[in-house]
């Protein structure tokens, strides 16, 4: 069976710190489909997320024709 089965939809930007990845994890964010449904803003609330991860998560989304959703 394989071990990595559950990080298979898991595209989440290289280069992203530990604790940033702990805390998209810990929010149920696995992908980038799902961090597109969030706001930048409630992203950036995370324990965990600073500017460089904002940075790479946007760039990330940018690559997949994605972005953050508009603020509620």
């Amino acid at each position: 069976m394989n071990e990595n089965k559950t990080h298979a939809f898991n595209d989440l930007p290289a280069g992203l710190a530990k604790p940033a990845i702990r805390a998209l994890t810990h929010a149920g964010l696995l992908n980038l489909e799902q961090i597109s449904r969030r706001s930048e803003n409630e992203i950036k609330q995370l324990h965990g997320i600073g500017p460089n991860a904002l940075k790479l998560i946007r760039a990330a989304l940018e690559n997949k024709g994605l972005a953050f959703s508009e603020d509620k």
